[in-house]
């Protein structure tokens, strides 16, 4: 048979493969926006590939956007809150977080905040459609500080900027190539698109990040997006890292509505 590429790369030499520290597994979700049905799928597909990939410390790393623009942002925090009395779970601040915490405070996020998928947000928190419709901005903020749990906004409010394994960096939105990562602003790493994206060279890590939706894994030398449009293409990913491997989960919503599985290698 032949020799696997891999093997041979690495017996000639080759430059070592990126990897998380030994003995560790990472699992890595990208942007949920609301989508609680897709968020339940992939947390049991999870569970199930863990429990089969053997002994491990298990990490799962959420990269932000848990809430806005899909049906049940509510739910997804209350998920993500229950998943985290059983499993190691990690969270990072994305741009929709921060929006939906100003906005308690600041008329001028809240109108932002509502433009770009607070409305499903609010309306997920048991804020009537019509009362919604009728009510000013400051009358919203006000039955936003009624309705919205203060145990969420706790939680929420303890979300990270980013995370570092191994090789590897995690961030909602990106990082600003021409900083040092403890130079990084907190406004790039939640709301980062250019010069980021189309960045060439190499960072100090691989950078793992969500924010900018990509219909398939953008998956580069420098970096992986893996925001493949939850609430847009119906498609939430999960990156499994372990060792120098990279593999990914998939939940995917079928065109006849049904949830299914899918599994894949790195390419």
């Amino acid at each position: 048979m032949f020799e696997p590429l891999r093997q041979m790369f690495a017996r000639k030499g080759s430059k070592k493969r990126p990897r998380v520290p030994d003995g560790e597994r990472v699992y890595v979700i990208g942007d949920i926006h609301g989508r609680l049905d897709l968020f339940e799928r992939l947390i049991e597909a999870i569970e199930q590939d863990d429990e089969k990939a053997g002994e491990a410390d298990t990490t799962v790393i959420l990269l932000g956007d848990l809430i806005d623009r899909g049906p049940d942002s509510a739910g997804v925090i209350k998920r993500a809150r229950k998943w985290r009395k059983k499993r190691k779970l990690r969270f990072l601040a994305g741009n929709h977080e921060e929006m939906f915490l100003d906005s308690f405070d600041k008329l001028s996020v809240l109108r932002h905040f509502i433009r770009h998928g607070g409305r499903e947000t609010l309306l997920s928190y048991g804020i009537g459609r019509k009362e919604f419709n009728a009510a000013s901005a400051k009358e919203l903020q006000a039955m936003m500080r009624e309705r919205v749990p203060e145990k969420d906004i706790k939680f929420i409010s303890k979300f990270e900027d980013m995370i570092e394994l191994g090789d590897y960096l995690f961030v909602h939105a990106g990082i600003d190539p021409k900083r040092e990562l403890d130079e990084q602003k907190t406004k790039d790493m939640r709301w980062i698109r250019e010069p980021f994206l189309n960045h060439r060279a190499p960072h100090s890590h691989i950078v793992v990040h969500g924010h900018t939706i990509f219909e398939e894994i953008d998956e580069r030398k420098n970096r992986i997006g893996i925001d493949t449009g939850a609430y847009r293409f119906g498609k939430l990913t999960a990156l499994v890292l372990e060792g120098d491997e990279r593999r990914y989960i998939q939940a995917v919503e079928k065109k006849n509505g049904k949830l299914a599985i899918k599994h894949r290698e790195s390419d």
